[in-house]
C-alpha cells in the first residue's frame, strides 16, 4: 500500500473514474461504477471524506491494467 493511498478524496476519485468513461450508480453510500469494456466492477465507499485505500488501489491497478487515459 502507498501511503498517499490513504489521503485521496473520495469526491475526487469518483470524478477520475467518471472522466475515465465510467458510468456510475449509487445505491446508499455505494458508489458503483462500470464500464462495457471492463469486466471488472468497481464499489467505491467513501471513509471519512477519503477513498478506502485498497479502494484506491484497485483502481490504479484497473487503469493500468486496462491502460486507460483522459480523453479518449
Amino acid at each position: 500500500m502507498r501511503r498517499s493511498d490513504a489521503n485521496v478524496p473520495f469526491d475526487g476519485l469518483c470524478a477520475l473514474l467518471k472522466r475515465l468513461g465510467f458510468d456510475e450508480r449509487i445505491k446508499g453510500d455505494h458508489h458503483i461504477f462500470t464500464m462495457t469494456w471492463v469486466e471488472e466492477i468497481v464499489n467505491l465507499q467513501p471513509k471519512n471524506g477519503k477513498g478506502k485505500a485498497y479502494q484506491v488501489k484497485q483502481v490504479r491497478d484497473l487503469i493500468l491494467r486496462y491502460k486507460l487515459r483522459l480523453g479518449e
